[in-house]
């Protein structure tokens, strides 16, 4: 028999007897000592032997009887206890998902608390600049920029703007690394000048043929 972690190992022990009784393979009226389960399939100390029999003496499945052992009383209270014994451990599985989806969302609420204070501060650095303003530009299929690094393009060098977010999808990345690699359909969230907006315009375009 293998024991959960989560549950008293003498516990265990009493579900393990009671479901024998509700099987049959050990029949109502049957005596049977502590001793002989102790030795012969459990492997554990008479006195957790003593704690899972004193539990299913409370729960009237058995009668224990002084210098004799313990005698099956009742299969339906055998029953009873399987029952309520997969039910615990159902609860105690469905509180274990509730506690790891709450660390999950608390997580999540962090990271968006931490992404809405970056907006937050690029939209108070920029907000009584007049020269500058973020515009937003879609990478077209064949762009000039994909499937190129940020760094590799020299973007800056090439347009006088700067790359504050790139939107993937879902997913923001904001303050790129310039080891980014570009991809279609990627928008560029770019700080820079209006006389910038051609420059930058040329790089998300595919190139003209000649």
């Amino acid at each position: 028999m293998k024991h959960s972690e989560h549950l008293p190992v003498y516990s265990q022990i009493a579900y393990d007897i009671a479901s024998k009784i509700v099987s049959g393979e050990i029949q109502e009226g049957q005596r049977f000592s502590g001793r002989s389960l102790m030795s012969s399939q459990y492997g554990v100390s008479s006195e957790t032997i003593r704690r899972s029999l004193n539990l299913l003496s409370d729960m009237q499945v058995i009668s224990i009887q002084q210098n004799v052992g313990s005698v099956v009383r009742s299969r339906q209270r055998a029953a009873e206890y399987v029952e309520q014994y997969k039910a615990n451990q159902d609860l105690r599985a469905l509180k274990q998902q509730l506690a790891e989806l709450i660390s999950k969302r608390d997580g999540l609420n962090l990271q968006i608390n931490q992404i809405f204070a970056k907006i937050t501060n690029l939209e108070e650095l920029f907000h009584h600049n007049e020269r500058l303003r973020t515009y937003e530009f879609v990478l077209e299929p064949g762009g000039q920029a994909v499937d190129k690094s940020i760094g590799g393009l020299q973007f800056r060098q090439k347009t006088g703007a700067t790359i504050v977010a790139v939107r993937r999808g879902e997913e923001v990345m904001l303050s790129p690394s310039p080891d980014i690699i570009l991809k279609e359909q990627d928008v560029l969230v770019v700080i820079c000048n209006l006389s910038d907006i051609s420059q930058v315009s040329q790089l998300m375009r595919k190139p003209a043929q000649e």
